[in-house]
């Protein structure tokens, strides 16, 4: 069996995606820090722009739903007041609409338009969604080089957008390996870059060891 299902996180993870799959079929799987108690921890945004998020991605949802009504497939992911649209709406002017629609919900501070004028994607596309997002955070949580909980991972048609607030090398690094992940069509970077120096400033420092002291006679 392969390695990354012997791992106990990826059981965490997979417990997760259970859960994100049983409370809405028609939203693409999220995956990330905002996923349990202890990944909200180490969430590397302010606890104020987190709650921003959530704001964000309440108020575009109604606001999108009261403007284009049923027509739309439309899924909005807010990362340190970026948001990010995914899904499929009817028409260009839709594409358009749905963007200015989400550019003027307070706090947003800038809008990464991925949506796609086609028909909404079926059931069967959004389940094998499903398996891409397990398959990827499971590959970024068993990797030794970059720390999974910095990462969202969104899945729409098997399209991957990775978000966070990372170094340029830590997102090369999860795009690398992310593409790697079987049925994945693309990967799309949607990061808020920090320098290695702010990296270092919000990794939380682990307790200090003591130091032995030897006594020479």
């Amino acid at each position: 069996m392969n390695r990354i299902l012997k791992t106990p996180r990826f059981l965490t993870v997979l417990a997760a995606v259970v859960v994100a799959s049983q409370l809405s079929a028609c939203a693409p799987l999220v995956l990330g820090s905002a996923v349990g108690g202890a990944f909200v921890a180490t969430d590397r945004r302010t606890s104020g722009a987190q709650l921003e998020d959530q704001g964000i991605e309440i108020k575009a949802a109604n606001r999108l739903k009261d403007t284009l009504g049923d027509r739309a497939h439309i899924n909005v992911n807010a990362y340190n007041r970026m948001a990010l649209l995914t899904g499929e709406v009817a028409s260009e002017a839709d594409r358009q609409l749905a963007e200015r629609t989400v550019a003027q919900v307070e706090n947003v501070q800038k809008v990464v338009n991925e949506l796609a004028v086609m028909g909404a994607s079926s059931l069967t596309a959004r389940a094998n969604d499903v398996l891409i997002a397990t398959k990827v955070k499971a590959t970024l949580v068993d990797a030794r080089d970059v720390h999974s909980n910095a990462f969202r991972v969104v899945v729409e048609r098997g399209e991957v957008y990775l978000q966070g607030m990372v170094t340029e090398r830590e997102g090369q690094r999860a795009a690398e390996l992310a593409a790697a992940v079987s049925g994945v069509q693309r990967v799309v970077k949607v990061f808020h870059l920090i320098s290695e120096e702010e990296l270092a400033r919000k990794t939380p420092k682990g307790p200090e060891q003591p130091v032995e002291r030897s006594t020479y006679r």
